[in-house]
């Protein structure tokens, strides 16, 4: 039996927002990830399937190796729509928020949300959530967003109403969040969604290589490219950062997604604790990525230096400067922090 960590209180008045309201647009991230978009079109096949009438928007698209999960086709995405985004935002009786914790993470379409007073439920793993919601289910510990949409269908109607489309969202969501279970995914409770998910029917093996078996060729030279030349070690410091400008972009054809997962390789290398990428999206903006094992805080240095957040061991952030003043800021994080990175577990 899982550990009951949605208060009832939260279960009750949202089964009231659900039961009492027709029209319900479900709102994730900027650049959604697994996660984003699993917990959203999960939650999406629940409502459709009690009847209600349900939209996901999100500002803009998700990764193509992810345009394979069940009824991304109805996602509509601000960036590109927004005249329907917003009729929709405008019509809706109730708002779900998954995967972040303050309008400001999904930039314009915060500014239309927050101008419809209808209810908003927060369902997230973040640390920090706003007060802007009528409902919070907010659980740092999680997994992952999808983990607690899991739990809380599971709440609100039993896992029957867990059908295979439903699986396949949250686990997908689950794993690419852990990176494929090698962190954050120690808990008990998580391999028991797991199992429960494949009674389902889901293939795991074949969501894992939909997910990360994808690459092009192009791909594969560009994270080649950034392992010999543009990976950097701060042996001193455990500590690696890689870099990529605009043209370096442009001269491997990338394209969305395309740099997802280079983070995590540096941690691949013994003694390695805490992993910067910096990738640079238009002229004076900068991508920041982070990730670390054991208890390094990359989500301090991320709020502390990087104008961002998230998790302990996956965080995230950006600048506007150039890209040299932005290694130069990882350069003062990580002498901020050297002797949490030096210390001997």
């Amino acid at each position: 039996m899982l550990e009951n960590i949605i208060p009832q209180s939260c279960v009750e008045a949202i089964e009231q927002i659900i039961s009492g309201n027709e029209r319900f647009v479900l709102l994730s991230h900027k650049n959604p990830d697994g996660d984003a978009l699993g917990s959203s079109l999960a939650l999406f096949h629940y409502l459709k399937n009690m009847g209600k009438s349900v939209a996901v928007v999100l500002p803009n698209p998700q990764p193509d190796f992810l345009a394979w999960l069940p009824s991304v086709e109805n996602v509509v995405f601000y960036d590109s729509d927004s005249d329907k985004a917003e009729k929709l935002i405008a019509d809706a009786d109730a708002f779900f928020c998954l995967d972040f914790n303050d309008f400001s993470r999904i930039g314009d379409v915060g500014v239309a949300v927050v101008r419809n007073s209808a209810p908003k439920v927060l369902v997230d793993h973040h640390l920090f959530p706003s007060e802007d919601f009528v409902v919070k289910i907010s659980y740092p510990q999680a997994c992952s967003t999808s983990e607690l949409v899991y739990r809380l269908v599971e709440r609100l109607s039993g896992d029957d109403a867990v059908t295979f489309e439903m699986a396949q969202c949250i686990y997908t969501g689950m794993m690419t969040d852990t990176g494929a279970f090698a962190y954050a995914s120690s808990r008990k409770d998580i391999f028991l969604i797991i199992a429960a998910l494949l009674d389902k029917g889901i293939d795991k093996d074949l969501i894992y290589r939909k997910v990360f078996y994808t690459s092009s060729l192009t791909r594969m030279r560009l994270h080649g490219y950034v392992m010999y030349k543009k990976m950097k070690l701060y042996n001193k410091y455990n500590a690696t950062l890689m870099t990529l400008d605009n043209d370096e972009l442009q001269r491997f054809y990338a394209v969305k997604g395309d740099t997802e997962g280079l983070v995590n390789q540096p941690l691949q290398m013994k003694g390695v604790r805490f992993s910067c990428f910096l990738r640079e999206e238009q002229p004076g903006k900068i991508n920041v990525s982070l990730r670390s094992v054991d208890d390094f805080p990359c989500n301090e240095v991320a709020a502390e230096f990087f104008n961002g957040g998230g998790h302990k061991n996956a965080s995230g952030g950006e600048l506007h400067c150039s890209m040299d003043e932005a290694v130069a800021i990882f350069v003062k994080a990580i002498n901020k922090y050297k002797k949490q990175l030096t210390d001997t577990l």
